[in-house]
């Protein structure tokens, strides 16, 4: 009887190469959404192995063993902070603005309308205060009035109208 021949560590990686390379390509994609990224994770994962393999590691599943390797690069890739550069940024389309001269515009322009609010008749003063400012539904300020639905919507759009002439003309 002759004694079964125990494999090189060339064979047992080679193989694993060739059977599960594109399946751990696939999972590194879908994990990273980055084919570059993945690929360079793949390959350290059988360079782990190798070097698993060279210092007298014994693997029974390489399968399991090469997926649970990839999977901690992949982790410990999450875990690294994030820096890109503004021309990395600008390539991907990232287009830097200064919103917050926007925002002072816009936190202008609200309290100039709250301001004009006030100075509309009452009954448009009302509604335009529940709808804008308290964010109220026609419904919810129906119930509010005890007036239709039909009628606040009425004085909402009329008060609109009577703001955006005070608005314009102030």
């Amino acid at each position: 009887m002759m004694p079964l021949k125990t494999p090189n560590k060339e064979t047992v990686l080679t193989d694993a190469y060739r059977d599960y390379n594109k399946g751990l390509n696939s999972y590194a994609f879908f994990k990273l959404n980055d084919h570059e990224i993945g690929e360079d994770m793949v390959q350290d994962t059988f360079m782990k192995t190798w070097v698993y393999l060279v210092k007298k590691g014994k693997i029974e599943l390489m399968r399991a063993f090469l997926y649970r390797i990839l999977n901690n690069l992949i982790v410990d890739q999450y875990r690294k902070r994030k820096t890109s550069s503004l021309d990395i940024l600008l390539e991907k389309g990232y287009e830097p603005s200064d919103s917050s001269a926007k925002n002072f515009v816009n936190l202008l322009d609200g309290k100039r309308s709250l301001i004009l609010i006030h100075r509309l008749p009452e009954k448009y003063r009302n509604v335009m205060r529940m709808k804008y400012v308290e964010g109220l539904s026609l419904r919810e300020m129906s119930m509010v009035t005890g007036q239709s639905k039909n009628a606040i919507a009425v004085q909402a759009y009329r008060g609109l109208e009577k703001l955006r002439i005070l608005y314009q003309h102030p």
